[in-house]
């Protein structure tokens, strides 16, 4: 039995395997909140109304079967894509239409990011006029979606093709090392993202404008000068515009630093929920969670870099998706898609083990949080959070294990209590 097709078998084996997996997962989602949609879970069965908790077992259900369906559909691409030749035909006409080289290289990325794009369209926007605007949270109109996709794309061609250029070229001219000089221009782009987003690219999408509640204001600045956390200035952000959930975060690199607060949390929150909130965030920062994840993306990033640069020389890889390697013309770019292609169908099944550790730093900054400012501030945050965001109380124990990045109110509430 030849490489290709062990890897073709192996290849096939996952995806059916991640499907089967994501299915069953959704099937228990689905079932547990379906059971438990009738009563309030005693221990929020005085601040949660009925109406409320239906209203958000309704929306983890609409989005579970929306879930699976979308699901099939990205199967059904990626297979369309690999093992039934679709980027094979589509590299193949562009050889013939361009040429190799640069060009046609970048032209295969291209067409690739604008058809995917395109198939997967019906299902974004089904998603945010019916589902969401089912659910009232969908504050988004037609012509402000447009815009925002006109401004996706430009910025994605803007920014995406010159980093993308310099690792293809990376690729050819920089020897057998090459992913390790990628990896280094790839590490050095994200950190000048998270430099230049908050003051040059978000304005882009957003209106932001400093917080003007003196208030609300002198009780954050207070927190983060005895946290010792310092920040380039506290803004609002007109969420409203998009969406009704609500959220807070931290933006920035370095000294580019911000807290931005959507405006519809000022709105939901009173202003000691709004400083417990804020104070979570800073337990993130006091843990060094982000530079934690800062450090494991370095590392992983690396060792994907190093796979790329073994498996993008072996006729197997690409034979075993499907496709025929260039005989006359660089692979560099063919050799990206398929590894962006196949690292998620094999590397779905080690997910539990990240959403795992962000729980745990949930926990940490929870009770953090709860140190530095009231813990039924913080309580009284949440629960107003996860019932503004429809967030179901009554998550499948298994479904929360393997996806959940944030531990279920329930328990956070818990572990509150027990602190």
């Amino acid at each position: 039995m030849s490489y290709s097709l062990i890897f073709t078998l192996a290849f096939a084996a996952a995806l059916v395997a991640g499907l089967l997996v994501k299915f069953w997962l959704a099937s228990r989602q689905v079932r547990h909140v379906a059971l438990h949609r009738g009563a309030v879970p005693a221990a929020f069965a005085q601040t949660i109304t009925l109406a409320a908790h239906q209203k958000a077992a309704d929306y983890t259900i609409a989005k579970a079967r929306f879930g699976l369906i979308e699901m099939a559909w990205s199967a059904t691409l990626l297979l369309g894509w690999t093992l039934l030749g679709g980027l094979d035909a589509l590299n193949r006409l562009l050889l013939a239409w361009i040429g190799g080289g640069m060009v046609q290289q970048l032209a295969l990325l291209a067409a690739f990011a604008i058809i995917g794009g395109l198939l997967e369209l019906p299902f974004t926007l089904w998603q945010t006029f019916r589902l969401e605007e089912r659910f009232g949270f969908n504050k988004m109109t037609w012509k402000l979606w447009l815009a925002d996709t006109l401004k996706s794309t430009l910025l994605g061609a803007v920014i995406g093709l010159p980093i993308a250029a310099l690792i293809l070229w990376l690729m050819g001219a920089a020897g057998q090392l090459w992913w390790l000089w990628a990896w280094g221009a790839w590490m050095g782009f994200n950190l000048l993202l998270m430099l230049i987003y908050p003051t040059f690219i978000a304005p882009l999408f957003n209106k932001f404008k400093p917080l003007d509640d003196p208030t609300l204001k002198e009780r954050v600045t207070a927190l983060m000068k005895r946290c010792g956390f310092a920040a380039k200035g506290l803004f609002v952000m007109d969420g409203s515009t998009r969406s009704a959930h609500a959220n807070a975060y931290f933006t920035g690199f370095g000294a580019s630093k911000r807290v931005v607060f959507y405006d519809t949390l000022l709105r939901q929150l009173n202003a000691g929920e709004v400083e417990a909130v804020l104070a979570h965030e800073l337990g993130h920062f006091k843990h060094r969670h982000i530079v934690k994840r800062l450090v494991a993306m370095f590392a992983l990033s690396l060792a994907g870099f190093a796979l790329l640069g073994w498996v993008s020389t072996q006729v197997w890889f690409y034979t075993g998706l499907g496709v025929q390697p260039n005989m006359t013309a660089p692979n560099s770019a063919l050799a990206l898609l398929l590894f962006m292609a196949a690292v998620p169908v094999f590397g779905f099944f080690v997910a539990p083990l990240p959403a795992r550790l962000s729980r745990k730093h949930e926990f940490e900054a929870d009770a953090y949080a709860v140190a530095q400012t009231s813990g039924a501030d913080l309580s009284a945050a949440l629960l107003k959070l996860y019932q503004d965001n429809a967030s179901t109380l009554t998550p499948d124990p298994v479904f929360v294990k393997f996806y959940y990045s944030h531990p279920p109110a329930s328990e956070r509430l818990a572990r509150m209590t027990a602190a």
